[in-house]
């Protein structure tokens, strides 16, 4: 996984992303996957388990110098619920990217074997997806292309 992030860091252009779902540990980490990666977005369940996993992985992040940190909030079925996720990443200084409401519409998609926003793109999560799409859009793409309109392709590739 390392090397070839790195090969998509080094080679691609300023169009290209590149999203990876990894296992919820530090490994990556200690094993430097995470070199090349401009954001990381921290999954997390409104659980104290889940939101120690949060707190302990966001300064070993920032200790690798990824300058985008973002706490996003899945299966929120409450305003306590969200309350609750706001007030511990806010003790602890970890921005919140979004918040994914529980949607019994991605189950019923699982069910049928299909991608939610296909099953029924007005369901709540699919927003709420859309909502993070564009943070990343707008705090990461937009930076390293160097303007809103998708810029010049003349951008910082890192």
């Amino acid at each position: 996984m390392r090397s070839l992030l790195g090969e998509l860091a080094t080679g691609g252009t300023n169009e290209e992303v590149t999203i990876t779902d990894m296992e919820a540990s530090i490994e990556h980490m200690s094993r430097a996957t995470i070199r090349h990666v401009e954001a990381m977005l921290i999954l997390t369940e409104p659980y104290y388990r889940s939101l120690e996993t949060v707190g302990r992985i966001a300064p070993l992040v920032r200790e690798l110098g990824i300058e985008h940190i973002w706490a996003v909030a899945n299966k929120v079925r409450s305003p306590r619920d969200e309350e609750i996720l706001r007030s511990y990443c806010e003790d602890r200084g970890i921005e919140i990217g979004g918040i994914v409401p529980f949607d019994e519409a991605i189950q019923e998609a699982d069910r049928e074997g299909r991608a939610l926003i296909d099953y029924e793109p007005e369901a709540e999560a699919v927003g709420a997806i859309e909502r993070i799409a564009d943070l990343l859009e707008r705090e990461v793409a937009v930076k390293n292309n160097g303007s809103s309109d998708g810029g010049n392709g003349e951008g910082d590739q890192s």
